[in-house]
């Protein structure tokens, strides 16, 4: 028996990175996973490699027709949705004077407007299932500020807020909660080196495969908690690290 045995997930974001992850973790898991991206090449090798039920989607998730298409095509062939995990998102380097306003909105459409939109679409199909779980990939940016991608701060902490709000919206039937992963290795990360994870307490990059782990504790056993935050960051968001030579 599998902990998501009889789940209908769609994972937007999906064909790769930290979405791939999660789709490969729910299909262990007994989930019939909707692994749903604009990477339409890298989506169908993916769900190939799943196998049945795991479908494909493409999905801009700015669209609303998108989202619709989706949940209607997922209802029709698999039942109704379950899970619904908001992964996609996109960066765009900038500081608040050097962004223009055409990639600032970019961001906000796919990183802020795309959750809202998957909330929005498939809540009804979630309360047909009997009631299900939304996780919604935030970022310790949601946390924080960080210089030079003023457009991706912005739309992370939304992305922390607007959990909050839909958690009190569709509770009791549908939970919400949030996931803030640090410096993952991903596509987004690639031309990160060590540096950016050297002060951190545990110094190290993050793999997608333990932001899917948390993804599941989430879905399958936070069945108490939500509107919440859960952090997984190396401890970089507890504080500076000790002073050479401090007292321990």
């Amino acid at each position: 028996m599998g902990r998501l045995d009889e789940r209908v997930a769609i994972v937007t974001g999906g064909s790769r990175g930290i979405g791939a992850a999660v789709a490969r973790l729910f299909a262990a898991e007994g989930a019939a996973v909707v692994v749903a991206d604009v990477l339409d090449d890298e989506g169908e090798r993916l769900t190939a490699e799943l196998g049945a039920p795991a479908r494909y989607a493409h999905l801009d998730v700015s669209s609303e027709d998108g989202w619709q298409t989706v949940v209607r095509e997922t209802e029709s062939s698999l039942g109704p949705v379950s899970v619904l995990v908001n992964n996609a998102g996109i960066v765009e380097w900038g500081s608040v004077e050097e962004q223009s306003p055409e990639a600032f909105r970019r961001v906000i459409d796919v990183n802020l407007q795309g959750p809202w939109l998957g909330m929005r679409t498939t809540a009804p199909s979630l309360r047909r299932a009997g009631g299900g779980v939304i996780v919604n990939i935030s970022s310790i940016a949601g946390m924080t500020g960080y210089a030079g991608i003023a457009s991706y701060v912005a739309s992370k902490w939304g992305v922390r807020g607007l959990t909050k709000a839909a958690a009190l919206d569709l509770a009791p039937d549908i939970r919400v909660c949030s996931v803030h992963p640090g410096v993952v290795r991903t596509a987004m990360t690639a031309d990160f080196d060590d540096s950016f994870t050297a002060a951190q307490p545990l110094p190290r990059f993050g793999e997608p495969e333990e932001v899917a782990r948390m993804v599941l504790f989430v879905v399958a056993d936070a069945t108490f908690s939500t509107g919440v935050e859960f952090v997984l960051d190396g401890g970089v968001t507890v504080g500076p690290p000790a002073a050479p030579g401090a007292a321990q």
